[in-house]
């Protein structure tokens, strides 16, 4: 239990320089504008809409369907509001959980030794935790992570008991209903049920490749064989109810989230995708340099076969078949040492050697294997139990490394990422496992004690390393200036054009216009940040040069609505109303399908509704303009502020003389805002005007 709150506690405090961050990034998609958090919206939407609140089953849905985890965002919101400091907290208890959890399993592998400490340790310091836990929207990873250990733990409890106890399908319940549960905060966290099985064949059984299938032939393990049928039919029905919801379509994404899914040449998508979980295993190898965000040209296409990072994939896939090989070998000798079960005269417990009597005490094995049937044929002597071999662990490892990455791989269907740190969290628990099994091997193996010291140390100092990295890497996430400045050296377009809004909102006019060009420099059809430049300039007066680069963003992407309204804004004030006109009319005939936030351009087709209204309006034409604020209302989205739309239906009722019809828009136009000035003259005029009609017939 030392080595759980240890680690725990070490997970906890490299996070505390966390609890005064902001918001930072995705976190204001997710949290901030996301209607699912509001206490008006009801609770149940959350599990019919995605992560960012767009419906599930809408074209431009992200398809992220991560409902608790957004049920947690919404609790956060009823205790705090907008508060940052009460979500950081979360994320920060998670991950000390996570860690405990990780330090628990460990041991089951590792032993009650200081080898234990080690991968907890590890776990708890990994730089590759940072996005998520520093950055809010991370908690997806680590609550997923949380119920991954749980099920993992269920299962292994459910293999000790199997036979021997009533309750083992107790724990087999628990394992299904945690890996429910981890799905439900992040895709992935279904993965574990492929990891529970490998377990149970490799680590449990200790059964090799040759010897599954003359298992199953033979029918020798019947328990075994209903265990992992009923893991794969668990995952097959988590995955297919996953997939009907989500409407049974995979997502769809924009070139620059993931530039090789959308590369038309093969060779250039076959050698980037092979290339990238090398890309990954060396980020958490050596997390020295790290994004907020991978997209775009973060990194280039291998586009030839002459491409030197080539020579990177071929040893990143050699040395995994290797181990692979390594763990799945035929077994090796195994032979008694003073009472202790050996292999290749290595004592098969916490790495140390049965040679030294002071380490072999050091070395106790704690029971971890009950007396079992084992392919069929029950043990008659009680034999005492044993850790994994080295071998075992490593099968372990590389299936937790690996096996919930293969999401993030593309191999099954294209992501919208090129790389994503926080995608990490889970595997960088078989990557800790590989590390910390191969220092200890690597102990076992040499015989001087100062050899045996420096492991011991490297290890220790690499744990070091990796706590510094994490503590100063939070500094960035503190707010989104420093992490958009942190970005510019790996992802120069999109650090630049988020660090131009920054600027903005901070008033900072001449260097958020730098900035924007920056990005511009590095990737010049980015219509996000053409946009916001020519916003920049639109309120700056530069009208010319503002509607040049709305021009531009419309060209680059011809559904971006907000650029139709700005540019028919100015065409209006500049008095070339015809071409307003067709601009505000263009603007609202552009469907929301496929479109990443359909409720942003619902905004903006109903602002361009409403502006064509007026310009109806003061040409004197007010039922066309009538006809067009009902359309704008139709479409109007559930976050629109509504009152200035419900003030000009009351204007234009009042020009028709339809007084009642008036006096009820601007009654709606103050009830959704009761401070709302315009609504309260023109109600004024509009009561001045009963009053005195009311007059005049009392006098005549």
């Amino acid at each position: 239990m030392i080595a759980e709150l240890v680690s725990s506690a070490l997970g906890l405090a490299l996070y505390l320089n966390t609890l005064s961050a902001d918001f930072c990034y995705d976190d204001s998609r997710a949290i901030k504008t996301n209607q699912d958090l509001l206490p008006e919206t009801p609770w149940t939407h959350i599990f019919y809409n995605d992560f960012w609140g767009t419906l599930l089953t809408h074209s431009g849905s992200h398809k992220s369907y991560r409902p608790l985890c957004t049920l947690s965002f919404r609790l956060n919101h009823a205790i705090g509001g907008l508060n940052p400091w009460s979500y950081h907290l979360v994320n920060v208890l998670l991950h000390a959980a996570v860690t405990g959890l990780f330090t628990s399993f460990s041991k089951i592998l590792l032993g009650d030794g200081y080898w234990t400490f080690m991968a907890g340790l590890m776990f708890a310091s990994h730089p590759i935790h940072t996005e998520a836990v520093a950055g809010i929207v991370g908690r997806a990873d680590v609550g997923a992570s949380l119920f991954f250990l749980l099920s993992l733990l269920c299962y292994m409890k459910h293999c000790s008991t199997r036979g021997a106890s009533a309750r083992t399908w107790g724990w087999f319940l628990g394992t299904g209903l945690c890996a429910g549960c981890s799905m439900l905060w992040k895709e992935q966290g279904v993965t574990v049920l492929a990891v529970s099985a490998i377990y149970d064949v490799f680590v449990f059984h200790r059964l090799k490749m040759k010897q599954i299938l003359p298992t199953i032939y033979k029918r020798k393990n019947l328990s075994l064989f209903l265990s992992i049928s009923l893991l794969t039919f668990w995952g097959t029905s988590l995955l297919g109810a996953r997939l009907y919801w989500m409407g049974n379509k995979p997502p769809s994404f924009s070139n620059s989230d993931n530039p090789a899914a959308d590369s038309d040449s093969l060779l250039a998508r076959t050698l980037t995708f092979f290339y990238l979980p090398t890309k990954n295993l060396w980020l958490l190898l050596c997390p020295d340099t790290l994004s907020f965000d991978w997209s775009m040209d973060a990194v280039p296409l291998l586009k030839t076969i002459c491409d030197w990072r080539n020579l990177h994939t071929v040893a990143f896939y050699t040395g995994l078949l290797l181990l692979a090989y390594y763990g799945l070998k035929s077994p090796s000798v195994e032979r008694e040492c003073n009472g202790k079960f050996v292999t290749n005269g290595k004592q098969n417990a916490n790495g140390h050697s049965c040679h030294s009597e002071v380490e072999y005490r050091n070395s106790e094995i704690k029971p971890s294997f009950p007396s079992k049937v084992e392919n069929g044929i029950k043990n008659n002597v009680s034999q005492r139990t044993r850790l994994p071999s080295t071998e075992n662990i490593v099968v372990l490892s590389l299936s937790l490394l690996i096996i919930p990455f293969v999401p993030a791989t593309n191999l099954f269907f294209y992501v919208g990422f090129v790389i994503a740190e926080r995608v990490l969290y889970i595997p960088s628990m078989g990557f800790c496992l590989l590390i910390t099994v191969g220092a200890r091997a690597l102990y076992v193996k040499v015989q001087k004690r100062f050899l045996k010291s420096l492991i011991f140390y490297a290890t220790a100092t690499l744990i070091v390393f990796y706590g510094l990295k994490t503590a100063i890497r939070n500094g960035d996430w503190q707010n989104e200036e420093m992490l958009y400045r942190s970005g510019i050296k790996v992802n120069p377009a999109k650090a630049w054009g988020n660090l131009g809004n920054v600027l903005k909102s901070q008033s900072k006019i001449s260097e958020a216009e730098s900035a924007y060009r920056n990005a511009l420099y590095y990737r010049s059809n980015m219509a996000d940040m053409l946009y916001n430049l020519g916003l920049l300039l639109q309120e700056n007066s530069r009208f010319a040069e503002a509607l040049h680069y709305y021009k531009l963003a419309i060209g680059s992407r011809p559904t971006l609505a907000s650029a139709y309204l700005n540019t028919g804004i100015i065409l209006m004030n500049q008095g070339k109303t015809e071409e307003a006109r067709r601009t505000f009319l263009k603007c609202s005939e552009i469907p929301d399908e496929n479109l990443k936030d359909p409720h942003a351009h619902k905004s903006s087709v109903t602002s361009c509704l409403y502006n064509l209204g007026k310009l109806y309006h003061e040409q004197g034409h007010y039922e066309d303009a009538l006809s067009v604020y009902k359309e704008a209302i139709q479409k109007m989205p559930r976050q629109f502020a509504p009152q200035s739309l419900y003030n000009m239906m009351g204007e234009a009722y009042m020009r028709l003389s339809k007084l009642p019809e008036a006096e009820h828009w601007y009654m709606e136009s103050l009830r959704s805002k009761t401070d709302h000035i315009p609504a309260h003259l023109t109600y004024g005029k509009l009561l001045a005007l009963t009053v005195n009609f009311f007059l005049k017939k009392l006098a005549s």
